[in-house]
């Protein structure tokens, strides 16, 4: 006997301003004016689409292809598709269990007039890091030149209505997000021209304000769970699991909006979640879902209560014992007691309060060492950047969540003392507390806040290349001159007191009050008091430059001969300190002068100078 399946969970990712939030409510209205009376099933942070209604909206599609509708029924065995209403990475970071999304299927909404984004590249990113199967709605075709629309058609039907102005320019802006897709890894195409739908993207377009195309995004949605995701989308009644999509402070207590991925939720059973305090675990007081249909933007009475829910499903669930300080993006389990003894009970607990500790503590943590402080907004943003942060080798001190507090300026200021280029509060979709803001203001700390991810990368790594920078160019003014000349003997103009001579800078530079060594025995010859250039002075001479030079202390015949070559002198710890902190930013010039001044130094110094 085949298994019951449940419906796939839907989230829609894509660029500000491409048409996520229109395309949702485009795909709820729709089942909506197909007047079947439970076209569409508003869930608590989700819409659900059962499959008769599905079959409504995709019914042009499977006659435009030729398939008979009985056997396009038989195929079909999910129950439905469950769409997340609320677009953008948020949702799809906090749909989480154990640091994998729960996400089983994406829509990926591109304008096709703007073509991929920042943040388009960071929703494919994402979306092959979680290995999510997902499909491209080329939104926004109503606004293509020469496009002319009809309302709540397919796809194909439109097209072939277009004049062949209109034509080129839909197939130009599709190649625009072909050459998007494949510079992130992946081969796309128009989705009537996928033959293999695991190994090439499909390419819907659609239009959120006019309906076009809506019906082939739920036709290749449907088809791609039934054929790839038979498996994942099995249900396990033994096994109830789910994800927290958002805390909310209600006036009957802290409520959870919950998106119940496997099994079944009963009132009366026992919850385990993540809590900002550790593992908190409650009984169901109530499981509520809105009306059908009601937005919950009605006065009267916006739920019902339910005793049982089953997934996949959104519910909000509020227990008979505080929910307190609850996370967002924290996995949460279901347990029915009446299926253990005490020991067996309380065993049970403690294994699921044990996950959940496990897998917390490697995304809130705080470690006595330098890094960045992180504060976001939920768990699921925070590991999102973690990772991040962690490919590109950020070292990160603290991560929590909730506003930058008092708390984390302390930290900041103890990293600072450390390492003062991580000395940095990155705050992602919360605020400052008033106490914080001034008491980072006083101390001039780097305060990075963004709302956007991709907007929060390029600042924090903007102000690193920065902070490198202007630490580069004080630790060159240390150092001083990298430098290598040889005399030009027709150019001696005094032999001592002080030796005036031209000379050839053949690597690095050279500099005014700048000591001269030896290449042969690394002794000290002089120091720079002046250089000249065509009669006038300067402060510098680079390589490839002939300039004359007047040395105090040198004797030119005596310490210094016409066939010497002469090095800028340096201390054993600026050497050290080059290599430690320079060592990959010299130019390969100067680290060969470099590596030939410690050469000479060590002849006078010894095998071990500058190690």
């Amino acid at each position: 006997m085949s298994k019951l399946l449940r419906s796939p969970i839907i989230t829609t990712l894509g660029h500000v301003d491409h048409g996520k939030t229109t395309l949702l409510d485009k795909v709820r209205g729709t089942a909506v004016q197909r007047h079947e009376v439970s076209g569409l099933t508003q869930h608590i942070g989700a819409s659900h689409f059962p499959i008769e209604t599905i079959y409504k909206i995709v019914g042009d599609i499977v006659k435009e292809r030729g398939i008979e509708e009985e056997e396009f029924r038989k195929q079909l065995k999910v129950p439905g598709l469950l769409f997340i209403d609320t677009p953008g990475h948020e949702a799809f970071f906090n749909l989480r269990e154990r640091g994998s999304s729960i996400s089983d299927l994406a829509v990926l909404v591109i304008d096709v007039n703007a073509g991929p984004q920042p943040q388009t590249y960071e929703s494919l990113r994402l979306l092959k890091k979680t290995k999510t199967p997902f499909v491209v709605a080329a939104n926004k075709i109503d606004k293509l030149p020469s496009w002319k629309s009809e309302e709540n058609v397919t796809f194909e039907k439109s097209y072939n209505e277009q004049i062949p102005t209109a034509k080129r320019n839909l197939r130009a802006a599709l190649d625009d997000i072909l050459i998007g897709l494949s510079e992130v890894g992946y081969n796309a195409n128009l989705y009537t021209k996928v033959k293999n739908f695991k190994k090439i993207v499909a390419i819907v377009p659609t239009s959120a304000i006019t309906g076009e195309g809506v019906p082939d995004l739920f036709f290749v949605l449907t088809a791609l769970a039934q054929k790839y995701l038979e498996k994942e989308l099995q249900l396990h009644p033994e096994k109830t699991v789910g994800s927290i999509l958002e805390v909310k402070h209600t006036k009957a207590g802290t409520a959870l909006d919950v998106i119940l991925s496997d099994g079944k939720l009963r009132r009366g059973e026992i919850i385990v979640l993540g809590g900002k305090k550790g593992p908190i675990s409650a009984k169901i007081r109530s499981l509520l879902s809105p009306r059908p249909l009601d937005e919950m933007r009605s006065p009267k009475e916006k739920f019902e209560h339910l005793e049982e829910v089953k997934a996949a499903a959104g519910v909000r669930v509020l227990a008979s014992s505080s929910l307190e300080g609850a996370l967002a993006g924290s996995t949460i389990y279901g347990i029915d007691p009446s299926k253990y003894d005490e020991e067996g009970l309380q065993r049970t607990l403690q294994e699921k309060k044990k996950e959940i500790a496990e897998s917390i503590s490697k995304i809130l943590f705080r470690h006595e060492k330098e890094g960045i402080i992180l504060k976001a907004d939920t768990l699921g943003s925070i590991e999102a950047i973690l990772e991040t942060f962690e490919n590109k080798n950020i070292p990160v001190a603290l991560s929590g969540i909730g506003n930058v507090n008092k708390e984390d300026f302390t930290h900041a200021m103890v990293v600072r003392e450390k390492n003062p280029k991580y000395a940095v509060l990155v705050a992602f979709n919360v605020g400052v507390t008033p106490e914080a803001k001034k008491l980072i203001e006083k101390e001039n700390l780097k305060l990075i806040r963004d709302d956007v991810i991709y907007g929060l990368f390029d600042a924090l790594e903007e102000y690193l290349r920065e902070w490198e920078r202007r630490k580069k160019e004080k630790i060159l003014e240390i150092v001083g001159a990298i430098g290598k000349i040889e005399p030009i003997p027709k150019y001696v103009f005094r032999t001592s007191k002080p030796a005036i001579f031209g000379v050839r800078v053949i690597g690095g530079e050279i500099e005014t009050q700048t000591d001269l060594i030896r290449e042969g025995d690394g002794e000290r010859v002089g120091t720079i008091k002046r250089i000249e250039k065509e009669g006038s002075s300067i402060e510098r001479a680079e390589s490839g430059e002939e300039v004359a030079i007047s040395v105090k202390g040198g004797y030119f015949g005596r310490n210094i001969k016409e066939d010497d070559t002469l090095y800028t002198d340096l201390s054993e710890q600026k050497v050290r300190l080059i290599r430690r902190e320079l060592k990959e930013s010299l130019p390969p010039e100067k680290k060969d002068v470099l590596k030939e001044i410690v050469k000479a130094k060590r002849k006078a110094k010894g095998g071990l100078w500058g190690i």
